[in-house]
């Protein structure tokens, strides 16, 4: 509260007098409060990834990154749910910038994150949040198809993922792509150990190759190791890009 708001003979002047300027403080306070509440959420939100990627092998080194705007002075990373203990033990000026390694990831590692940066005192809002998964946590699983990987153009294949650990979650994952896709199966019965997904409409124009793991629903960021890789072959003419062709 600034004294010099407040006349030198307020108390003379009895509490009636004072009761216009004390509600002038009280709503210059109030006006404040809501202008701070406003500056704390106007920073736009940041950008959290994972190099190389979000599914990482036990014991392979990942990095969290955590980009705001150029003006940013300093970040916050931190995990959902459980805290995070290895956040802790990051260098200062790494975190200044926004890096968050991990030498060597292990399942105390997964989990899901957001993060924050932090500019002219005033924090951003939260990241969209990343799942950073490791593998290797169980068996590798073995995965099929129900009829044939032979599979005519335009049409649809079932493939079934098994385990021999009781397992209740089953992840399929397309490979040979930039960001590989991956389908998450619907929760199972506790020890049932497998999943089916149906696949296609396929084509002779792209690869079509595949991997699945699998997952305790209780642990949902620990997956086991992947299958070994099965290819659909689709029969017909290849695609061949031309040279200067769009």
């Amino acid at each position: 509260m600034r004294q010099g708001l407040i006349h030198p003979h307020s108390r003379a002047l009895g509490d009636d007098a004072m009761t216009p300027i004390l509600m002038v403080l009280i709503c210059l306070g109030l006006s404040l409060g809501s202008r701070t509440h406003v500056q704390a959420g106007i920073l736009p939100k940041p950008m959290l990834w994972a190099e190389p990627d979000r599914v990482i092998t036990q014991g392979s080194p990942v990095t969290l990154r955590c980009q705001g705007n150029l003006e940013a002075l300093g970040y916050h990373l931190y995990r959902e749910r459980k805290s995070a203990s290895w956040i802790t033990s990051i260098r200062p000026e790494l975190v200044r910038k926004g890096q968050f390694p991990i030498p060597s990831i292990t399942w105390e590692h997964a989990g899901r994150y957001r993060c924050q940066y932090y500019s002219h005192s005033w924090w951003s809002e939260h990241s969209d949040p990343l799942e950073l998964v490791v593998t290797g946590a169980y068996s590798k699983p073995t995965l099929s198809a129900l009829s044939s990987p032979v599979v005519a153009s335009g049409g649809n294949v079932t493939l079934q993922c098994d385990s021999r650990v009781a397992l209740d979650g089953f992840i399929l994952c397309k490979e040979g792509d930039e960001h590989p896709q991956c389908l998450n199966s619907q929760p199972r019965t506790r020890g049932a150990s497998w999943a089916v997904f149906s696949v296609g409409p396929v084509s002779p124009s792209r690869r079509w190759s595949y991997r699945c793991y699998g997952y305790d629903s209780s642990f949902p960021y620990l997956w086991s190791l992947p299958s070994d890789l099965l290819e659909l072959l689709v029969p017909g003419e290849k695609f061949i890009a031309l040279p200067g062709a769009p």
